[in-house]
Parts: structure tokens; C-alpha cells; sequence
């Protein structure tokens, strides 16, 4: 491959090619590589309020240029504008708290007098940074999944190199092109958009202290060859909502978080509403109201105001879970309204009666398919939740304090989401999951924590 060979970047709507980016070859991302460990020492000496300075100023230039990044998202990722925009406030946000966070890592006083023969020492720990770090984001959230590595690296002190998804590259390298106008160290990041046969420095290479990364379940693949360093994953699900019997009297604000759930942009979110679990005494009001509303939505170009469903990412991702929902028709599933395929274009589909061990109940189907299930019994709602190799989040609609604990304390998930749908997420909260859904935690604060490392002084008295 030559440097500079041009990689496509198609409009997911259209289908045209809406722009090119240069494709990194092998020496690039060896001199990128290289460049982020030369960079480790001077960001270890890159002061707290420097790096907060840094991040502050992604902060405004970002707001600055917000209809610029949504645009782009909305090009390049297919996402409704309206989505678009929401992204990049979440873009700013978590740039603002990595702002907030970076001056103030720290560390604690110790008490190590327990016995007699601790008396006169003293314990003080710190955080430090771990080095140059490797971040590799998915395509579903090409700005918002870029900041939750990028701005913690940064409030940490780590120097990085990044592989945003080929299918997306504009929107992070925007954001590689307001740090270019920072004085962070030189060498202190790198923008990769390489496409997967060319990842494998970025995950192999001993000199990189971190590996993070978001996508797919080639994710356990990457953790086995990624050798001695650190590695933070987070898989995706195939994320459950329970609704009790006593939300019979708001089941239209029910109905329209699971709609927004299972169906915001194109379903292609890894805590995106996948099954749906309803107790049997408001099970049919539900189904009813459920299956109409998402008979309303719109679909079409994302660069209109009004469209809520956009195109999937690309046409064999709309064909592969078109072909679930095929197969679990055929065994015995109905379709209550969607299961039609124009391309790219999926319909917004609700199905029931799927079997439990069909592709669609049991894989993560990442794009616009909700299943709707009966249940008389609220632990057996849970155990059919728990009925799954994934654990990220999931949610639960109650207003009972005792199945809210006890859903907290029995749900085999990352998170639990009480009153709402499990798509909910805030940018300053512990995130990640369980089983196949991953393994540690993003969140600016625990994310800092995974590229830090604590460093222990003990005085003894003199």
C-alpha cells in the first residue's frame, strides 16, 4: 500500500462517495508508534494545568464547530441530524469533564501503623501515567466513542495513538485537528483511520502500555494477542428492559423511551432495547401502542430534520439482520409490524414469540428489531434477562423499592437502569459490562484510572 493511498468515505445514506482521507501505510504507523513513546516522558512533565488548558480549548473549538461535526456524523455515519447534534454536545461534555478531572489526580495518605511493627510509617500513594496507549473505536459512535478514550488519555498523560473505524474517520480526525492547535508534546497523539488488516501494531506492540477498545467480539481475539499490556474492552449486548405490572398508568411514556431505546439511530447502539419483557396484565396495551408508534416513524435521509431512522452502516450489516429476523419467522416468530429490507434501509421491526435460542434473541442484533415477551412472575423476568452471554446494561420499570433491589442485586449486568431504558447513559458514569459484553470500565474518571497506574512511597520515621 502506498502512504497518502486514499481511503473512501461514503455518504451511508446515498451510498456516493462523499470524501477521501489519507490510509496511514506501515511506516507511518511505526513512526506514530514510535513518536507516542518518545512523547511518554515529556506528557509525564506536561503539567495538570497544561493538559487542563488542552482540553478546555478542544472544548471551545468543538462548540465552535459543532454544525461542522454533526454534519460530518451525519454523512459518514448515517445518524438523523437531530442525533448528530445531540452527539456532539455529548462530545463537549466529556471533553469538559476530562477538563474538570485532570487537575485534580491524586492520590492518598496511608495509615500503615496497624501493629507494632508498622509504628513510625507512613504510606502516600499517587497516580502516574502508564505511557503511550492504544485506542481503537467502532463506527456507531464515531465522536462521542473517540472522546471517551482521547480526553481521559490526555487528563492522564498518556500520549496515544488512535484507530477510529474506517467506515468513519472524518469526525476523529476533526477532533485530531483541534489538538494540532494545542501544545501538547510532540508526538503526543496520533490520528490512524487504518482499516482492520493494518491494526495489528496497535494491538501487538510491547511498546504500547494500553489497549482500549470498543466494537465488536473480535475484541477477545485482540485481548490474546495483545501480550503484556493493560486491555480495556467493551463488546456490546443484546440489552433487556423488564416493565412491571405497576406502570400501567404511564405506559405512554413507557412506550416512548422503548421506542427511542430500541430504535435511535438505527438500533445500531450496544445498549440499543433488544428484548422487552412485559408483565402479562399490561402486555397487549403495551404490544398495541408499541407496534403503532414505531409504525409512525419516519425513515429516510438522515440529513433531514424530521427523520428518526436512517440507513444501518452499510448494506451487509442490514442484510445480515435481516436474515435473523427471516430465521426466526421461520421458526415460529410474528411480525407485528416492519421486517423489510430497500438496501441499506431496514424497517423499524417489533417481533414476538421469537425462540429463546434464535440468532436475533440471543445475539446482538445492533440495528432497528425489538422482541416483545409476556412474563407472569418478576424473578423469572430476571432469570430470562440473565438468559444471556451478554452483560452490559439493562433496565427495569418499577416503582417497587424491593424488586428494584432486588433486580440491582440479581441482574447479571454491568449496569441497571431503574425507570428507564438501559440505553441511558451520562459521560461521567461507570460504563462497561460483563460475560461477552467486556471487560472493565469507561467513565472519564475510571478510564483515567485504566491508563494510570498507583506508585507507593512509605517513610519510616526517623
Amino acid at each position: 500500500m502506498q502512504p497518502n493511498a486514499d481511503l473512501e468515505v461514503r455518504d451511508k445514506f446515498s451510498g456516493r462517495i462523499a470524501t477521501r482521507v489519507a490510509l496511514p501505510d506501515d511506516k507511518a504507523i511505526e513512526k506514530a508508534i514510535a513518536a507516542a513513546v518518545k512523547a511518554e516522558q515529556p506528557m509525564r512533565d506536561f503539567k495538570p494545568y497544561q493538559r487542563q488548558a488542552v482540553l478546555n480549548h478542544c472544548v471551545k473549538r468543538m462548540t465552535e464547530r459543532s454544525d461542522e461535526l454533526a454534519k460530518a456524523l451525519c454523512i459518514e455515519a448515517g445518524k438523523p441530524i437531530n442525533d448528530a447534534k445531540g452527539e456532539v454536545t455529548r462530545l463537549i461534555d466529556t471533553f469538559r469533564i476530562a477538563a474538570e478531572l485532570a487537575p485534580q489526580i491524586g492520590g492518598e495518605v496511608i495509615n500503615l501503623e496497624i501493629s507494632e511493627r508498622a509504628k513510625g510509617y507512613r504510606g502516600f500513594t499517587k497516580r502516574m501515567p502508564l505511557g503511550a496507549v492504544s485506542l481503537i473505536t467502532p463506527f456507531n459512535f464515531p465522536l462521542n466513542l473517540v472522546a471517551h478514550k482521547v480526553a481521559p488519555a490526555i487528563a492522564a498523560g498518556c500520549p496515544f495513538v488512535l484507530k477510529p473505524s474506517e467506515k468513519t474517520p472524518v469526525g476523529a480526525l476533526i477532533i485530531g485537528e483541534v489538538l494540532a492547535e494545542t501544545d501538547l508534546p510532540k508526538g503526543a497523539f496520533s490520528v490512524l483511520p487504518v482499516t482492520g488488516g493494518k491494526a495489528a501494531p496497535f494491538v501487538e506492540d510491547e511498546r504500547l502500555k494500553l489497549l482500549s477498545f470498543t466494537g465488536g467480539q473480535i475484541g477477545w481475539d485482540l485481548k490474546a494477542k495483545a501480550g503484556r499490556k493493560k486491555v480495556v474492552l467493551e463488546l456490546g449486548g443484546n440489552a433487556a428492559c423488564i416493565v412491571d405490572a405497576d406502570q400501567a398508568d404511564r405506559l405512554d411514556f413507557v412506550v416512548d423511551r422503548l421506542i427511542f431505546g430500541a430504535f435511535y439511530q438505527s438500533g445500531q447502539s450496544c445498549i440499543g432495547v433488544q428484548r422487552i419483557l412485559v408483565h402479562e396484565s399490561i402486555y397487549d396495551r403495551l404490544k398495541r401502542a408499541f407496534v403503532a408508534k414505531t409504525k409512525k416513524l419516519k425513515a429516510g435521509d438522515p440529513k433531514k430534520k424530521d427523520t428518526f431512522l436512517g440507513p444501518m452502516i452499510t448494506e451487509d450489516a442490514a442484510e445480515r439482520l435481516h436474515g435473523w429476523i427471516n430465521e426466526a419467522k421461520e421458526r415460529g416468530a410474528k411480525v407485528l409490524c416492519g421486517g423489510k429490507r430497500n438496501g441499506s434501509m431496514l424497517d423499524a421491526t417489533v417481533l414476538e414469540n421469537v425462540p429463546h435460542d434464535a440468532k436475533v434473541s440471543r445475539e446482538e442484533a445492533f440495528g432497528p428489531v425489538a422482541l416483545l415477551e409476556p412474563f407472569k412472575d418478576f424473578d423469572k423476568a430476571i432469570d430470562r434477562v440473565n438468559d444471556s452471554d451478554y452483560g452490559l446494561q439493562a433496565g427495569v420499570f418499577t416503582n417497587d423499592l424491593t424488586r428494584t433491589m432486588r433486580a440491582w442485586d440479581r441482574l447479571e449486568q454491568g449496569g441497571v437502569v431503574i425507570g428507564d431504558i438501559p440505553s441511558f447513559r451520562v459521560d461521567n458514569m461507570p460504563y462497561g459490562g460483563i460475560k461477552r459484553s467486556g471487560l472493565g470500565r469507561e467513565g472519564i474518571k475510571y478510564a483515567i484510572e485504566d491508563m494510570s497506574e498507583l506508585r507507593l512511597m512509605v517513610i519510616r520515621d526517623a
